[in-house]
């Protein structure tokens, strides 16, 4: 088959990473075509929380479908208060905003099966046959891509949760309120208890309508989905409420702590084929948000210096996405978080307590990755300070892979 004519940009995916990136390139005046298996306009089937405050600060909380003030959480009897707004994406305002600004780009049907670079740029044949040349490609089909490779360290531990929407014969949770984190465990035998610890998050859609989800921090392997739904069902009749009408239910898996791709490849990746998913709160479009405008840019920019070639614009590309300090605090987290896959439920009570109970600043800069990477050793180190001495002790004890994560993290 013919190839056709060559773009700037050819983007491979069109979910939120797909549309992220293709919104800011569009208005730099690219040629940029799409590579979907669905239609762009498909219904995403996840559901999308963040802290309100990233939205504001975007001037985009007019994309929200809900927001809520009466934020907690609970590590013990009583319950925190997080004094954080958190909203829930309007899944098809976010979509329609993404595919607005980049109206009039040209979408192509089909799956990437081969590719090949030269110096001009890269060419991709879908496995129906069509040839596709681009000076660019970037993958955004998620966490196990098409094109981009990454290094194997170990085990990958996923974030498994199990959720329904719908009404119920009584309030899962306080009107109007959102429940980050409920680890609360009576209804739990003891030896249970002693297994991998799970918590409630849950929020009042309004109208008698509530989102109940069962979720695992992060294990490898993670925790199956039938324990989740097991337990989320055990949760609520143990509280005397029971479903009246499911509208909705979610399964999600997926990983929390891949390793950075190779920055060297000439596929850029984008979103979680760049595992660009936070490692510590498994939160991603926040970070798509901020992070494509200077992507595009810097690609822009690059493409328009006739003195690269399609291989140094793709090293460029990378060396914005993933620069130094990223590097350093993605490491970090990581760290952090191989460190709370060994903690007990105790533990993990204990340490969330002392987590939420840092300057708002701290805990919320930790969660949207917003932090620095000096204010991300500062406040590490303000918890450790803090911490009960048994979370302090699990803490310093280096066991499995962690001294290697820790020597990653610091060489960078």
């Amino acid at each position: 088959m013919t190839p056709a004519s060559a773009v700037d940009v050819l983007v491979l995916g069109a979910g939120p990473a797909g549309l992220a990136i293709a919104s800011e390139l569009v208005p730099l005046g690219l040629k940029v075509m799409g590579l979907s298996a669905d239609d762009p306009t498909s219904p995403w089937p996840n559901t999308y929380g963040i802290w309100a405050a990233e939205l504001d600060q975007l001037h985009l909380s007019h994309l929200l479908q809900h927001r809520w003030s009466n934020c907690v959480s609970y590590f013990g009897a009583d319950p925190v208060a997080l004094s954080r707004d958190y909203g829930l994406f309007d899944a098809d305002k976010l979509q329609r905003h993404w595919l607005g600004r980049c109206s009039g780009m040209d979408w192509r049907r089909g799956l990437a099966a081969e590719l090949s670079h030269d110096a001009q740029g890269s060419q991709v044949t879908t496995r129906e046959g069509e040839v596709l040349r681009a000076r660019l490609v970037i993958d955004t089909t998620g966490h196990d891509p098409v094109f981009v490779q990454r290094p194997a360290l170990g085990p990958v531990a996923a974030q498994a949760a199990y959720g329904i929407v719908g009404t119920f014969t009584a309030d899962p949770v306080p009107p109007g309120q959102f429940v980050l984190m409920d680890y609360r465990s009576e209804h739990l035998s003891a030896e249970e208890r002693q297994g991998p610890p799970t918590f409630l998050y849950a929020m009042d859609l309004g109208e008698g309508r509530f989102f109940v989800e069962e979720t695992s921090l992060a294990l490898a392997p993670p925790v199956p989905i039938a324990v989740l739904q097991d337990r989320l069902q055990r949760r609520l009749a143990h509280r005397g409420v029971a479903v009246l009408q499911q509208e909705h239910e979610e399964r999600c898996l997926f990983p929390m702590n891949l390793p950075l791709p190779d920055l060297s490849q000439r596929v850029l990746g984008f979103g979680g084929a760049a595992s660009l998913v936070h490692p510590a709160s498994g939160y991603l479009v926040g970070s798509l948000l901020r992070r494509a405008p200077g992507l595009a840019a810097a690609i822009a920019s690059g493409l328009a210096r006739p003195d690269l070639d399609a291989a140094q614009v793709a090293e460029l590309a990378w060396a914005t996405l993933w620069t130094p300090e990223l590097v350093r605090k993605h490491g970090i987290y990581q760290f952090g978080l191989e460190k709370l896959m060994r903690f007990s439920e105790q533990e993990l009570r204990q340490f969330f307590s002392t987590f939420f109970d840092l300057p708002q600043r701290q805990w919320y800069g930790f969660l949207s990755n917003t932090l620095s990477l000096s204010e991300l050793v500062v406040a590490m180190l303000r918890l450790f300070a803090k911490a009960p001495a048994a979370v302090r002790w699990g803490l310093m004890q280096l066991k499995g892979r962690e001294a290697a994560l820790l020597g990653r993290a610091l060489r960078g």
